[in-house]
């Protein structure tokens, strides 16, 4: 109970920061909404009487972006920002990308897309793989002071399976780990919470997660700059952006392939036979 209490004590304080830093976006461009009638539409020359004007304006908001209208709306504003608050915009994603990571809540792909629009693609992605780094390890440490009890009981199969594994893989740990983030068998939020209770060192975890995913982000943060740059279908398909999506499609394929061909004589990963039963690969 009592790690309970300190698991929600720092969710919410965390909660707090964000809101509060939140309060102190500075003065930027408003939106414009124009508000229905009571039919639902309104004609032009109504529109246009002087004193009964339908537009107003209403202050931008920041939120986590859902889906890709909402991210390309969010990369414009803090492009804006950027040019006059530099500070106060990396401190803002920085603090918003810890937040996700720290407790596992998904969209980080979102915000690596961000970093790319906002950053460009250099800044962006040494800001992704740092931040994704340093907030899956938060997560780690958040793990096993406050949440092994909690993860046993909810996983036991899960958390069962990934003892065993580690434990077949001791000899090899860090490529093992490598392995797990190039291919995940189990998904990254539940390998940053489950790392400390199957005993993988944190300088393990540390550095497997920053290499392993390192495709991913490049992936994402290439995505963010042509998010930011293309304005047309024509831009996209220039000889400049082609060769941009090959660059992506080797840096995300060659790490596997290294990786996969290093399992097959080293790492010893359970498959699923034909009949049911779990082998070994060795």
């Amino acid at each position: 109970m009592r790690s309970l209490v300190g698991l929600i004590t720092v969710v919410a304080a965390a909660s707090l920061y964000l809101y509060s830093l939140s309060l102190y976006l500075p003065a930027g461009p408003r939106k414009r909404s124009v508000r229905s009638a009571e039919a639902g539409h309104v004609s032009e020359e109504q529109q246009q009487q002087p004193g009964d004007s339908l537009e107003e304006e209403e202050p931008s908001r920041l939120k986590f972006p859902s889906d890709l209208e909402e991210l390309r709306e969010l990369a414009e504003l803090l492009q804006f920002y950027k040019t006059e608050h530099t500070g106060y915009v990396l401190l803002l994603f920085c603090s918003a990308y810890l937040y996700k990571q720290s407790f596992a809540i998904p969209g980080s792909s979102f915000l690596n897309i961000l970093a790319g629009a906002i950053f460009g693609p250099y800044q962006g992605l040494l800001l992704a793989c740092v931040l994704t780094t340093v907030g899956s390890t938060m997560c780690f440490l958040l793990s096993q002071v406050f949440g092994k009890h909690y993860i046993v009981n909810l996983f036991p199969d899960k958390v069962s399976t990934l003892q065993r594994k580690v434990e077949e893989n001791q000899d090899c740990l860090f490529f093992f780990l490598l392995f797990l983030r190039f291919f995940p068998m189990t998904p990254n939020w539940f390998l940053n919470m489950s790392a400390p209770i199957v005993n993988i060192p944190i300088t393990f975890f540390f550095c497997s997660v920053f290499i392993g995913l390192l495709p991913y982000n490049f992936i994402c943060v290439q995505t963010g700059v042509m998010l930011s740059e293309v304005s047309s279908l024509d831009d996209l398909f220039s000889w400049e952006r082609l060769l941009q999506l090959l660059a992506i499609a080797c840096m995300a394929l060659l790490p596997g392939a290294l990786i996969r061909r290093f399992s097959q004589k080293r790492l010893k990963l359970g498959v699923q036979s034909q009949n049911g039963l779990d082998k070994k690969v060795q």
